[in-house]
């Protein structure tokens, strides 16, 4: 029995895309299929290039196709990926090619946001995923040390507006205060004016195309949240907390200011979760334990995951070479690794759920 393209597209329609929940041919993610002799090759185009089930819904499509076609001989499936985005003009307007905007924020200090961050956007690009980020910590940008850049931004002089260039390491595009100002230079600002350097760090920088600009927070609810989320619509919010109940408490008020202006909050981090004593091996809860799962239960927020106290995660920021980079081999680096794609698939879960139209729930609700 000959293989055909309809034959591998109704097998196809039975594989489902974990996170979206609908099959691949509908979600149009099939393409270019191709017949020779009963061999069958097909390209899968994802919605992240950090699909954290892309081995699985590789392997799903050949199961498929083997099970409604008997007779087929070898077949070729090709992952590939084109992150989507919500639908939104204002984003276009002052970010042109910016498919999405990630805020990371806390609602402390001291809780290992900027780490967070940091290791975020350099796994997201060891992905595929092109990836910028802001140092928006205007009063203490660290930033700069952490992603290991020393040097000063260019300027894009065209025809028409000047712009600066962000500088770039780990395959990450890069723009901080820190960039601009000498390093034990105190930044002496009134809220306006460092909400205007956000503002800046968006409209006047050439940032090109991004799949994704991940914005380091200070840490609260204040002048530069604010101007935020006022300035462009955000894809949606990653708050990090550690365990104990003080730092539970404030996040609490970081997320409930995200769900007032109507961000989505994608998911919760949670640092310094444990330490494993190098010697023994055995694991201490230093700041108490269960306080980002309890949370995310109360709350029905995604928990992105947890993250342990250890020294190569603090040497790697101090040293400007990102674990993740440096070890991505390590416990460490894995459960970034996790932490960064199981994101990528709540941005792609909420772009969805923006870009669906609204008379289709409605019916399915109906019936």
């Amino acid at each position: 029995m000959s293989i055909t393209v309809d034959s591998v597209m109704n097998a196809l329609r039975k594989v489902n895309d974990p996170d979206l929940h609908k099959d691949l041919v509908t979600l149009n993610m099939v393409h270019n299929v191709k017949i020779e002799n009963n061999n069958v090759a097909l390209t899968i185009e994802l919605t992240t290039p950090a699909c954290p089930l892309k081995d699985k819904i590789q392997q799903d499509c050949v199961d498929a196709i083997k099970k409604d076609n008997p007779d087929v001989g070898l077949i070729a499936v090709t992952m590939t990926s084109k992150v989507n985005t919500g639908k939104n003009q204002r984003m276009s307007e002052m970010l042109p090619g910016v498919k999405n905007t990630i805020a990371v924020a806390s609602g402390k200090g001291g809780v290992g946001k900027s780490t967070v961050a940091v290791n975020l956007a350099v796994a997201l690009a060891l992905d595929g995923a092109k990836v910028g980020l802001i140092d928006a910590d205007i009063y203490g940008p660290s930033i700069p040390m952490m992603m290991g850049i020393k040097d000063k931004p260019q300027i894009l002089q065209d025809t028409v507006t000047a712009k600066m260039l962000p500088l770039e390491n780990y395959g990450v595009k890069v723009m901080s205060i820190g960039f601009l100002i000498e390093d034990d230079a105190p930044v002496i600002w009134r809220g306006p004016m460092a909400s205007g350097a956000i503002k800046q760090f968006m409209s006047d920088v050439h940032w090109d195309e991004l799949d994704y600009l991940i914005f380091d927070l200070p840490p609260g609810t204040g002048d530069i949240q604010l101007t935020l989320v006022q300035s462009i619509p955000l894809t949606g919010a990653v708050v990090v907390t550690t365990p104990q109940d003080v730092s539970i408490i404030d996040v609490k008020k970081a997320l409930k200011m995200f769900l007032r202006v109507n961000v989505p909050i994608l998911g919760i981090v949670e640092n310094m979760s444990y330490f494993v004593a190098p010697d023994t091996g055995k694991r201490y809860d230093i700041f108490g334990t269960g306080g980002g799962k309890k949370l995310s239960e109360e709350l029905s927020i995604p928990l992105l995951g947890q993250l342990p106290i250890n020294q190569n995660i603090r040497e790697g920021g101090d040293s400007g070479k990102p674990i993740v980079f440096d070890k991505p081999e390590s416990e460490q680096g894995k459960k970034i690794f996790e932490i960064s794609r199981k994101l990528a698939a709540e941005i792609s879960k909420t772009n969805y759920s923006s870009s669906s139209p609204k008379i289709e729930i409605v019916l399915e609700e109906e019936k």
